[in-house]
């Protein structure tokens, strides 16, 4: 399965002034003022969009009273990877709280009909060696995945001592104790003398600001999030077979990843489908093939972490690469294919400049998206549908798709596409259905494909109520204008705990691979703090300090190409970093993921906490 991957097959004939003037007209008429704060806050009576879980039945059982070694907030892969490697560490202890009823975070609870990954799977499934696991194709459905994750936990005896169906409500350090006390909706007070936050960057899911949704659920309609799927309502599984919906008028609000793998299925099972658009997605054609026993035979020790390095190389954070092949060769890397192969071809490769590179990749970028748009006018039947389904952004404006299922979709009679573009969104929820351009939509259900938290108040991005450190510091104000750390995992005013996420540390284009370095560094941290004797931990105010400016110093400016973009989670929902740790990227380490791989790496090494306070 090492494909020979060269250059894709691009339209020449592009007109990069008038697509240009496009974008920019395509970005206006969706920009909304109030940026993250247009989506709903899951509380009062919307809180059963997020609190309650569909698939595990909550036991009543008493509250825990107790001292703990490690506890790890979050059960999906950032917590079993810290969980992981704080075993390997040899840390003993552990314990994880979880507010589902079993590992899997995401993958627990996203079981909507076609779930699948879409990036590679031998790159985004940590551990697949260790495990001795190998996934059944290239972008694995969820249930594969979400076995896996079970299983992770099952080998390093997470499930000893977890807790599920539990939600920690607040964080309190005691500075008597000098430990974390954790409150949750058990009524459990738990004493942790380190905590480790990994709830992951999709955690809590989005809610649009739509009005009516308790008008319409008063009047008998049905509504939930496609991240609480109601399988009890739809019938059918992750499969499909959605026999339920047979006589079912349903809404689909929301165009992006879930809704691209959702609209097959709603649209061959449901009586009458509307699918409501405000931005749509690029979708490129999937290609998923069953995973080649032979290939998979042939494999050498150290295989998965080579092949997401060479990913990482080709995804669009690096994009230029000679010398090596495009192991993944998929959408992900064509435009790094693309440009690597325009830059070969030039006169002189090694006289380019940075700008010139740069206008190259912009040209190449247009071309594909160009590419992509005649795939939709050759696929969809009518039009003016297939005109609506253009994407016209940049690529990597929203995150890309692919599917041989979902335009074909749109050809279906009983599938209609709603563009809200101009209203940017739906108008409201009525008691007969849904309003969109003042026109109403009768259904009996509305399912919201919308996506998580990414880019909201971090308060509610990490779900929990309070997080006091020293003194009575509240995380979320200390963290409010900007993040303060050392190494994008610990912070002053809070000893003893750790974060894994985007927050001003690596990023790679997989997100299990840095969940995996921040789990490795956190690791060998509360590992040392133990051997040493230690009572806190926490960075010094210079190292700080130090950090926050390197981060600073280091940054390149991408403002120009975020705010080009369509508004949506990747650029703050067309606000760019003003917000400041609304980024979704966290404020990163620019010169690279594998870059500060080695800084941390070499951290290690020195063996002396350089940064650090250790108190007795």
């Amino acid at each position: 399965m090492t494909p020979d991957c060269g250059p894709t097959d691009v339209p020449q004939d592009v007109d990069i002034e008038a697509l240009r003037e496009r974008y920019r007209a395509e970005r206006d008429k969706r920009l909304r003022g109030d940026g993250s704060a247009q989506y709903l806050e899951l509380t009062g009576n919307l809180a059963d969009f997020y609190e309650i879980d569909p698939y595990t039945t909550v036991v009543e059982r008493d509250p825990i009273r107790e001292d703990a070694d490690v506890v790890i907030l979050g059960g999906g892969f950032a917590g079993l990877l810290s969980g992981a490697y704080l075993k390997k560490a040899g840390v003993d202890g552990v314990r994880v709280i979880e507010m589902a009823g079993d590992f899997g975070g995401v993958w627990y609870w996203n079981r909507f009909p076609g779930i699948q990954c879409d990036n590679d799977s031998y790159c985004y499934i940590p551990m697949l060696e260790e495990l001795g696991f190998m996934p059944s194709k290239k972008y694995a459905d969820g249930a594969e995945i979400f076995e896996h994750c079970r299983n992770i936990g099952k080998h390093f005896g997470l499930y000893d001592g977890a807790l599920f169906s539990t939600r920690v409500r607040e964080l309190r350090w005691d500075d008597t104790l000098h430990r974390w006390r954790i409150g949750t909706d058990r009524g459990d007070d738990i004493r942790a003398r380190f905590v480790v936050m990994a709830q992951g960057s999709y955690n809590r899911p989005k809610l649009p600001g739509i009005p009516g949704i308790e008008e319409f659920r008063n009047a008998g309609g049905h509504v939930f999030h496609s991240a609480r799927w109601d399988y009890d309502y739809t019938g059918g599984d992750a499969n499909g077979g959605l026999h339920k919906l047979a006589d079912k008028r349903v809404a689909l609000v929301g165009t992006g990843a879930t809704g691209v793998q959702l609209v097959p299925h709603l649209g061959r099972d449901a009586k009458q489908l509307y699918v409501f658009q405000r931005t749509p997605s690029s979708v490129d054609a999937r290609a998923n093939t069953p995973t080649d026993p032979d290939w998979a035979r042939s494999l050498r020790p150290g295989w998965q972490e080579e092949r997401k390095q060479n990913f990482h190389n080709w995804s669009p954070f690096v994009g230029v690469v000679f010398g090596e092949p495009d192991l993944v060769c998929d959408f992900w890397t064509e435009l790094g294919r693309n440009v690597t192969a325009r830059i070969a071809a030039s006169a002189d490769p090694a006289a380019l400049s940075v700008e010139q590179i740069m206008a190259i990749r912009e040209e190449e970028d247009y071309k594909i998206m160009e590419r992509l748009r005649r795939r939709i006018a050759a696929i969809v039947a009518d039009p003016d549908t297939a005109e609506t389904l253009k994407p016209y952004y940049r690529f990597m404006c929203k995150r890309p798709c692919s599917s041989e299922e979902y335009l074909p979709a749109f050809n279906l009679p009983n599938v209609t596409l709603v563009d809200v573009s101009e209203a940017k969104g739906v108008d409201r929820l009525a008691e007969n259905g849904i309003v969109a351009n003042g026109v109403e939509y009768e259904v009996d259900c509305v399912i919201f494909a919308s996506g998580f938290e990414i880019s909201t108040e971090i308060s509610r991005r990490y779900a929990v109520e309070t997080i006091e450190g020293r003194n009575g510091l509240s995380l979320f104000d200390h963290w409010r204008d900007n993040y303060q750390t050392l190494h994008g995992i610990t912070s002053r005013g809070f000893p003893n705990q750790f974060f894994t996420g985007f927050i001003q540390g690596g990023v790679s284009a997989n997100t299990t691979a840095m969940f995996e370095q921040q789990a490795r560094h956190i690791a060998y941290i509360i590992g040392e703090a133990q051997q040493r004797g230690a009572t806190t931990v926490e960075p010094s105010r210079a190292a700080q300090e130090d950090w926050v400016a390197t981060i600073r110093g280091l940054s390149i400016d991408n403002s120009d190409f975020e705010l080009s973009c369509t508004p949506g989670y990747y650029n703050n929902e067309g606000r760019g970093g003003r917000d400041g740790n609304a980024s979704f990227l966290g404020d990163f380490y620019s010169p690279g993921f594998y870059a500060f791989d080695e800084l941390l790496a070499d951290w290690r090494a020195r063996g002396d906490l350089d940064g650090l306070e250790l108190r007795s």
